[in-house]
């Protein structure tokens, strides 16, 4: 059997193995479905093996990157796991950066080859890297080259996931593939993924670890991944899928179940989902009532956690959404948590503290950051820097964001690298950043400026254009403030709480 399902040597499961798995055992069922097209497991294999083999071809081995910027589609997916069955690593590259943000990544990742498609590769800027584009990308697949024999362990790194820091610079978190596997089963158990019927609905971008989190499970367990194309959300196409894939899981951002639970057909044409997955951003008491009421027949669960824990590290199962309101849900069994002071003293229940945690999904540091890493690490915890409370049933509650974090339409905003692009706009003199209640988007960025010159202040319009190069669209400021100066501590911190109560309405609110 071994010899059918490819050339690859591997000493724990991932999803190299169940890819060949899957088409030797059961070739003709449908692995992926995308704009009405199938994908058979046989001809998924067929081509990451043929994609492994071209990329060899042009110098791709065991511990080499390869940076995939693709919107939604198949090519992302065969991408992955053609350079991991080489034993090299995938680096997912958010196509909604700036060329700088870009650039940065394939710097800093090394990346020796970059698949892309026509209509983003103009994003990269100048590249020594070589360029896997359009027609080029089936040129080399139709070669037919052959992947070498190679040794995959479980503990080698598999991804390569940029995250932006509150530094400014972005972390490149190493997961790996052991850690994508305990990912999977989390999510098996959460979900209670039980066979390979299961038809999962990947309605978020592929570059997000949570779509990963979502896809993996499903390529273990052998059921069907319908990609959602990228674009804006629609709430009718995204009923369109549901319904006519028969789709039976997916995970979406509140700003997402909002839309579908406002359309009227949602209700009768959603009766396939058994489970509705939701998470990356809060949703308040209203939506959760509305969803319950709007999906009557799927458990409703949330999924809490970060990219350096592959993601999920709390769930807040169906049967306690309703009790729990608010919550974030219990630590899964796969990772250790505790909450703790500043000494990395166990706080008992109802006091606020860090949570921290260990266990086989946490990643292995982060790329080329061995200062980051340690950091992160210190006390030998990985340290998330979100703000908890315990309740005396155990369930977590987040009392306060990760160090200046904003959440944006499911998109992580760190204030410290919009600053640092703000900082150096000639008319900017002082600056800090915070978040603010956006009736769609659940929070936007907040620029609070001390101007070079009094007399002289930057507008929202400057600003915009100055971002327009430098940041992706979601992480540029949509409201602005001038003051004087900015409050600060006797350390010389920006008082950021004093800014929030002075300026934390809503950007509606705050506009004529």
């Amino acid at each position: 059997m071994s010899g059918s399902m490819g050339p690859q040597v591997w000493d724990g499961a991932h999803w190299c193995d169940h890819l060949a798995r899957h088409a030797f055992t059961r070739p003709d069922a449908i692995a992926v479905r995308f704009e009405g097209t199938s994908i058979t497991w046989r001809r998924l294999h067929q081509r990451v093996q043929a994609l492994a083999g071209g990329l060899h071809l042009r110098g791709v081995g065991k511990g080499d990157r390869v940076a995939i910027l693709l919107s939604n589609r198949p090519e992302f997916l065969e991408a992955m796991i053609a350079a991991n069955a080489l034993g090299a690593i995938a680096v997912p590259v958010n196509f909604r950066l700036a060329p700088a943000e870009i650039a940065y990544i394939l710097r800093d990742s090394g990346a020796s080859v970059l698949i892309t498609e026509p209509g983003l590769a103009n994003q990269t800027g100048e590249s020594p890297i070589v360029l896997v584009t359009g027609e080029s990308y089936e040129d080399v697949i139709n070669a037919g080259a052959t992947p070498p024999v190679t040794a995959i362990g479980e503990r080698d790194t598999a991804l390569i996931m940029y995250t932006s820091g509150t530094t400014g610079s972005p972390k490149g978190a190493m997961l790996s593939h052991l850690n994508l596997l305990m990912q999977s089963l989390t999510v098996i158990r959460a979900w209670r993924l039980y066979g390979d019927d299961e038809v999962f609905l990947c309605g978020s971008p592929l570059f997000h670890i949570g779509a990963l989190g979502g896809v993996a499970p499903i390529l273990l367990i052998g059921g069907t991944t319908v990609i959602m194309p990228s674009g804006r959300f629609d709430a009718a196409g995204t009923l369109d899928l549901v319904e006519g894939e028969q789709v039976t899981s997916t995970f979406l951002v509140p700003a997402q179940w909002q839309l579908l639970c406002e359309n009227p057909a949602t209700r009768h044409r959603a009766r396939s989902l058994r489970t509705a997955g939701w998470g990356a951003a809060p949703a308040t008491v209203d939506l959760l009532r509305r969803m319950a009421a709007t999906f009557p027949d799927a458990a409703i669960v949330a999924l809490f956690g970060q990219t350096e824990m592959s993601p999920v590290t709390c769930v807040l199962e169906a049967k306690d959404a309703q009790r729990k309101i608010g919550s974030v849900g219990k630590p899964v069994p796969t990772v250790a948590a505790r909450v703790v002071d500043e000494t990395m003293r166990d706080l008992p229940p109802g006091e606020v503290g860090e949570i921290v945690y260990r266990g086989p999904g946490t990643m292995a540091g982060y790329w080329n950051k061995p200062e980051a890493t340690a950091d992160a690490f210190e006390g030998g915890w990985f340290h998330s820097g979100d703000l908890v409370r315990v309740d005396d049933e155990g369930f977590v509650y987040v009392v306060d964001r990760k160090k200046d974090m904003i959440i944006s339409g499911g998109e992580n905003i760190y204030c410290a690298e919009v600053e640092n692009v703000l900082a150096d706009h000639p008319a900017v003199g002082d600056v800090a950043v915070i978040g603010i209640e956006h009736e769609r988007w659940g929070e936007t960025p907040l620029a609070v400026v001390s101007p070079a010159d009094a007399a002289a202040p930057p507008t929202l319009a400057d600003l915009a254009d100055w971002c327009r190069d430098r940041l992706a669209s979601y992480k540029r400021p949509t409201a602005l403030e001038v003051v004087d100066a900015l409050p600060r501590n006797a350390a010389g911190k920006v008082v950021k709480h004093e800014l929030r109560a002075r300026f934390g309405q809503s950007v509606t609110a705050r506009r004529p």
